[in-house]
């Protein structure tokens, strides 16, 4: 079995949101001072590094993170290649690659990849247009996964991504890091923390291939 690890390391100095409080991990007791114990603080946004947007992130009254099925987080995947797209993600990138017509889980492997090697939030990030959005919600998608913060370019006075996305149920991973990571059929794992009533969590997210077997 092959495991790839599409998660975003949060640590300080990573990117995030801009507007956002800037993360904050520290050490409240560690070895090196003389404690017996190491404990570290976390501060941070719930829509950080690889996270998970709920309905509620954009509908209010919207279902929260806590309960999303976590059947839609698990299960086949595939990684479609839109390294040549420029600004936004259309319906006919999508229509010209041909995806599957049973993908349920489609993850945008786009240039975002070589963002997250420079410093601080990057603006001109590839996000989803208005259509694309259209076409994954006709075609029956239930999961998207983009390759940064967000499903919207940046600071658009409506975010019709997220809203036709979140308004038909269908669930918005943001900050995968797929630049390794070739076109083609995977396995998803994607967990969000567990914060009951939240709009949003950080998550694990794993592609693999092959089976998982019981190690002997």
């Amino acid at each position: 079995m092959t495991i790839h690890d599409i998660s975003v390391p949060l640590q300080n100095g990573m990117h995030f949101w801009q507007g956002d409080p800037e993360p904050n991990i520290s050490r409240i007791e560690a070895h090196e001072r003389g404690d017996a114990w190491t404990t570290s603080h976390l501060s941070f946004a719930a829509h950080i590094g690889t996270h998970i947007d709920a309905p509620l992130h954009r509908i209010r009254g919207g279902n929260t993170v806590d309960k999303l099925d976590l059947q839609t987080l698990l299960g086949r995947a595939y990684v479609v290649d839109l390294m040549q797209v420029e600004t936004e993600i259309t319906a006919s990138d999508l229509i010209a690659r041909n995806v599957p017509s049973d993908v349920k889980r489609l993850l945008f492997k786009t240039r975002n990849g070589d963002l997250w090697a420079r410093e601080g939030f990057q603006k001109n990030f590839v996000a989803l247009s208005a259509d694309g959005a259209e076409w994954v919600v006709e075609r029956g998608i239930k999961l998207v996964g983009m390759d940064y913060l967000s499903a919207d370019v940046f600071l658009t006075d409506t975010a019709p991504a997220h809203d036709t996305l979140l308004n038909a149920s269908v669930v918005i991973v943001e900050g995968m890091m797929l630049q390794h990571v070739a076109a083609g059929w995977y396995t998803l794992i994607c967990l969000p923390i567990k914060i009951a009533g939240a709009d949003g969590a950080p998550a694990r997210a794993i592609l693999y291939t092959g089976s998982l077997e019981e190690e002997k």
